[in-house]
């Protein structure tokens, strides 16, 4: 899609957005700072003044925020197949263990990746007993430029949900760390936190835990070798 396209697309947005500042006749908002440890695209924030904004300007700096960065390009580098080694534990349980996989895909040209998941496990049936059952799930991620943080989304094929995270990453130990929560049951939210260590090209480790009355605890552990 070349610039003419694209600036047709959001023109009527930046004409909207224009006209109900100008007649609220009130400056537009500061925009938040940023959390430190989140590594800051190459763009400059969103212009303010006293007077409303001006058509230009503010397209120019919606262009520069569509721009990919190097947040996106550590998002991109996961793309390709990979086989995963998946422990499940509960308190006072012995750890599950099973096998998976999981193909990356870089899309939008290089703003998102998706992955599609499948593995084998354990779950009681409709008669209590134990029985194999196919897990598949589907994520997106990338880096939002408005919000200067990762972002991510799940949904899989044992709820009818999408649940959204938010995260960081920390250059110095190459671990993403995300934030969000889960719903299971009506009115029970549970935080959640996941911690995404990038050990080399070919192998990574994902974390999660989980908070429950008020004590976090890991309840699950995934380790990733890209196939050959």
């Amino acid at each position: 899609m070349n610039t003419r396209i694209i600036l047709a697309l959001i023109a009527p947005v930046a004409i909207s957005v224009i006209a109900s500042t100008a007649s609220a006749q009130t400056p537009a908002p500061q925009p938040s700072t940023p959390p430190t440890s989140v590594t800051s695209p190459a763009v400059s924030a969103p212009a303010t003044t006293p007077a409303s904004p001006n058509e230009a300007e503010m397209m120019k700096q919606m262009m520069e925020l569509a721009k990919l960065n190097d947040n996106h390009k550590l998002l991109a580098d996961l793309a390709g197949s990979w086989s995963t080694s998946v422990k499940m534990m509960e308190p006072g349980k012995e750890p599950t263990v099973s096998k998976g996989s999981v193909t990356y895909k870089s899309t939008m040209n290089g703003r998102y990746v998706t992955g599609d998941h499948t593995g084998s496990m354990k779950m009681p049936g409709a008669d209590g007993k134990m029985k194999d059952f196919t897990f598949k799930g589907m994520s997106t991620d990338g880096y939002d430029n408005v919000k200067q943080k990762f972002v991510s989304s799940w949904m899989d094929n044992m709820g009818t949900g999408i649940m959204t995270m938010e995260g960081t990453y920390d250059p110095a130990t190459k671990t993403f760390t995300y934030t969000g929560e889960m719903e299971m049951m009506p009115g029970m939210k549970t935080p959640v936190r996941s911690v995404v260590k990038v050990t080399d090209k070919n192998h990574r480790t994902f974390e999660w835990y989980e908070n429950r009355g008020g004590q976090e605890m890991k309840t699950l552990e995934i380790n990733y070798t890209r196939k050959k």
